[in-house]
């Protein structure tokens, strides 16, 4: 690797202690930007110059310590996407590439469940590094090629949610073309993902908000119908919906859990799958003898191997999908309001830092 030009230190924004007295039930993490040193790169490693960062839910639960193995001194972020411009490996072709970042580690190619103890990048103890930084050193087979039609911005909004959405749909509830589906929650990362990926599949997606302008804009990217949970007849608006349409639901991909099955699973068909990727509402879900007797299937999903990872970009390239980007922040001086964001809950789509200067505003 040619030392020239090549940078020895970077900054990043890494988890500290919160210098306020709190109490253990009201814990939130102090972030701040230092400069850290980047380590020479092994023959396996490549040096990513980081263009733009996005943000998960579980950047804001680690900061309020509701997350495993959460490390102070680490560097926040598991999404980010840039430049190959340097490598540990002579005359490597990967440089000068335009690529992102796998988000996890420990799950390559298994369609059960990770081959050994699986993990995400930023803000935890091993992998030890994250993306909120400009320059990130990590193996180089821990990057995929970024598809030609996205932008780096649009890039890092990808990976975590994208893997999480494609395998709820085509390994766990194992969507086809034609069927119906529902989709809970839209307006967060995955399940926006989940509704492109569907509608690409040539599935009948509807949705479910607390917010009626998600709902627009959720059916005016190709929903069917969309119904607001927080109406206690939302399950008997799409129910009748259903039966004007002579359709049952051969699906759902949910994120609430606590009593979806009891407003779902009468508008299911026999055999119909119920796919959970979070539990936003309630850490459990009722399961009653109904959906033994109609033979419903629960299942549960959390992120997906490195191989799904590239099945779903070769996908959205081959579509042509953009994942939903909500506001987009001017360099990473401006990480503490990506934070401010995300608990204001007003979001459709993602939160993403672009690291060179630009103008800073919503898409």
């Amino acid at each position: 690797m040619p030392n020239e030009n090549i940078p020895t230190t970077t900054r990043a924004v890494v988890l500290k202690k919160s210098t306020k007295d709190k109490s253990p039930q009201a814990v939130y993490h102090d972030a701040c930007i230092v400069q850290l040193p980047i380590p020479p790169l092994k023959d396996s490693e490549v040096l990513v110059r980081i263009e733009a960062a996005a943000y998960n839910h579980r950047d804001l639960w680690i900061r309020k310590g509701q997350y495993p193995s959460v490390t102070l001194g680490r560097v926040l972020g598991a999404d980010g996407a840039g430049i190959v411009i340097a490598s540990g490996m002579p005359d490597d072709a990967l440089v000068n590439r335009r690529v992102f970042l796998t988000p996890s580690r420990g799950w390559k190619n298994s369609p059960e469940a990770p081959e050994r103890k699986f993990s995400v990048i930023g803000g935890v103890r091993e992998p030890p590094i994250g993306t909120f930084a400009d320059f990130v050193v990590v193996g180089r087979d821990e990057i995929v090629e970024t598809p030609c039609h996205l932008d780096d911005v649009h890039a890092a909004a990808w990976p975590l949610a994208g893997v999480t959405a494609w395998r709820a749909i085509n390994y766990q509830a194992q969507v086809t073309k034609g069927q119906n589906v529902l989709v809970t929650g839209i307006g967060g990362g995955v399940a926006i993902i989940a509704q492109q990926l569907l509608l690409a599949l040539g599935a009948n997606v509807y949705v479910t908000s607390g917010s009626e302008e998600k709902i627009k804009k959720a059916v005016s990217m190709g929903a069917k119908a969309g119904f607001n949970y927080k109406s206690e007849i939302w399950p008997n608006e799409l129910g009748k919906l259903l039966r004007e349409q002579n359709a049952t639901l051969d699906a759902v991909i949910d994120s609430a859990g606590g009593d979806i099955l009891n407003q779902t699973s009468r508008l299911m068909k026999a055999g119909g799958k119920l796919v959970c990727y979070g539990m936003t509402a309630s850490s459990k879900i009722t399961f009653t003898m109904r959906e033994v007797l109609n033979n419903i299937q629960l299942k549960g999903t959390a992120m997906g191997s490195q191989r799904e990872l590239i099945e779903a970009t070769n996908f959205i390239a081959e579509h042509k999908i953009v994942p939903q980007v909500s506001d987009v922040l001017n360099g990473l001086e401006e990480f503490e309001e990506g934070f401010e964001i995300m608990k204001r809950g007003s979001i459709f789509g993602k939160i993403v830092i672009r690291m060179r200067r630009g103008e800073k505003g919503r898409l």
